[in-house]
């Protein structure tokens, strides 16, 4: 059994995407980061980082206690290992995986969120920032089409390279991108948002965003899960 430390963000949406997709037990544990949650002493003795997604595992591998783990490149790593799916055993094409999944994790997720934060957060406009990183998304949009050219997914078979990047490219208008623009991607896209699991851990989000969830009731779900054992 996971315990899916959550909220409904881009990274977030990465590790409920991958569960739906193995068929993987979860519990989701909300983490609104609306509330502050992210901060609460709890929630950091397993993501000291203060940010979602996190996990526990309660049945890790080599039969140990649980074991904790934060940031979401290598929460799907770590799951795809313990499960054996959706990363490639060859030395070749599993390279390749992590190539990309770490060309999401330093650069696609980065910039984009920086393209959302000046563009749309931002207290004041500052046009030099938003054409910065407005620029530098278009130009990671053009890397992942050329990437996809002449292959279905990301790194050939479908992979947590896919699953990073779809939560990040989902914000596209957001981003002032054009799918229309990067014609590869946007059929990856479109091929990825059809997926069944996708479509569930979607459904997922929105259940959770419509519940407004009590803020005493968000405490208690943290503090309860806290108080279980778990091996850093």
């Amino acid at each position: 059994m996971i315990d899916l430390y959550y909220w409904t963000t881009p990274n977030g949406h990465k590790i409920t995407i991958f569960l739906e997709e193995v068929g993987l037990q979860y519990t989701i544990i909300p983490v609104n980061i609306g509330a502050g949650d992210q901060f609460k002493p709890e929630f950091l003795k397993i993501s000291p980082n203060n940010r979602i997604p996190a996990i526990i595992d309660h049945e890790p591998a080599d039969g140990g206690a649980p074991i904790s783990i934060f940031e979401s490149g290598a929460i799907l790593l770590y799951l795809a290992e313990k499960t054996g799916k959706l990363i490639p055993q060859d030395l070749r094409n599993r390279t390749q995986v992590l190539e990309w999944l770490f060309w999401q994790m330093s650069g696609l997720g980065p910039m984009a969120g920086q393209n959302h934060h000046f563009s749309t957060y931002a207290p004041e406009k500052i046009e030099y920032a938003i054409n910065r990183y407005v620029n530098e998304t278009g130009r990671l949009y053009a890397v992942l089409n050329k990437q996809l050219a002449d292959r279905e997914f990301v790194a050939g078979d479908y992979s947590i390279a896919d699953i990073a990047a779809y939560p990040w490219i989902l914000g596209y208008e957001r981003q002032s991108q054009n799918l229309e623009d990067f014609p590869h991607v946007k059929r990856w896209f479109e091929t990825i948002k059809a997926r069944p699991a996708t479509t569930r851990a979607y459904e997922k989000a929105e259940a959770l965003k419509t519940q407004a969830l009590d803020p005493d009731q968000s405490r208690d779900l943290l503090f309860n899960q806290s108080a279980k054992t778990i091996q850093p």
